[in-house]
């Protein structure tokens, strides 16, 4: 059309268009005649889980979605949506509970923060902050509180002993830590590992095999201590090859539980019971208590109705 020779430019995208399908030439990306294998394709997508800011909500996400489905319609790829979950990440936020940015003068230095109280006590506090997906404000005295409980966390050492019978806090930190990872509720972990390790401290004995457990969970969230605590117990490989621990069915059970007595809606008083109560048991204690026979007086309850392990509740 120019009148002489002339070369197809082929490069006619912007370079974010690229992050529209970026996921799928990472599957097989030294491929010179195609996008990506169908083998490679089918094996890997769709992608199990994306994570990313509020901002990508509706543009990489739109985007890269609607890629996907013309490549679908026109036989590139095998499925139609490219992401089978989906998840965002909150912001920390200054202490003033503005947007960090370097304009205002309000970011925090990471850098500073390693230096002053170590890498794993800035992970650790970032992640107990608050939920996953919600914006939290920074606060550099929550750091002081991590570094004090790394501290214990090492101090544990001091407590093992021979013949310590299985520790039931671990059985139930291993479960919930465990739990909550897959649900990203990193805050919850943490605390239930300081619940943990708090109660190791007052109790001032502990296995060894259960202190190797508990590290194990540790890891993810505070490496580098784990990994030297493993090492000073004699362990050449890392702890991150070593099999995540188990728990115990048995010793998460409660052997007492407590019930909350509702009358008419509201939450009256409360009641400690064996766990393994029956219906009737529980409802007869429940209805000889002071407390009811004064909201009963003398008279017979409406319904008596028992929400297992939560509460028993009387309509008057």
């Amino acid at each position: 059309r120019c009148g002489d020779e002339a070369k197809r430019e082929t490069d006619t995208m912007p370079n974010w268009a690229g992050s529209s399908w970026y996921f799928l030439r990472y599957l097989d990306n030294k491929n010179d005649t195609a996008l990506a294998s169908p083998e490679a394709l089918k094996y890997w997508m769709p992608v199990d889980w994306y994570n990313g800011g509020m901002e990508h909500t509706t543009l990489h996400l739109l985007y890269s979605r609607f890629w996907n489905i013309f490549l679908y319609d026109i036989g590139v790829v095998p499925v139609s949506e490219p992401y089978q979950k989906r998840t965002s990440h909150g912001m920390i936020l200054a202490e003033n509970g503005e947007k960090m940015s370097k304009s205002r003068g309000n970011v925090v230095n990471p850098d500073e923060m390693v230096e002053k109280f170590g890498a794993d006590a800035l992970r650790l506090y970032i992640m107990f902050m608050g939920p996953f997906d919600q914006a939290v404000v920074w606060d550099t005295n929550g750091l002081v509180g991590m570094r004090r409980f790394l501290d214990r966390v090492v101090n544990l050492q001091d407590f093992v002993k021979e013949n310590i019978e299985e520790n039931k806090t671990l059985h139930k930190t291993i479960k919930k830590v465990g739990e909550d990872i897959e649900n990203m509720s990193f805050n919850t972990s943490v605390a239930k590992m300081m619940e943990f390790v708090n109660e190791i401290t007052k109790a001032q004995e502990i296995s060894k095999e259960d202190l190797e457990k508990f590290l194990k969970i540790l890891s993810p969230f505070a490496p580098h201590l784990a990994e030297e605590l493993w090492e000073q117990f004699g362990h050449s490989e890392s702890i991150a090859y070593d099999p995540w621990p188990e728990y115990n069915e048995e010793m998460i059970k409660d052997e007492t539980m407590t019930v909350g007595i509702q009358i008419n809606g509201k939450v009256r008083d409360d009641i400690e019971v064996d766990a393994e109560i029956s219906e009737e048991e529980i409802k007869d204690l429940v209805l000889r208590r002071e407390i009811v026979q004064k909201w009963l007086d003398g008279a017979e309850p409406k319904k008596v109705i028992y929400v297992k392990g939560k509460l028993v509740s009387i309509v008057i």
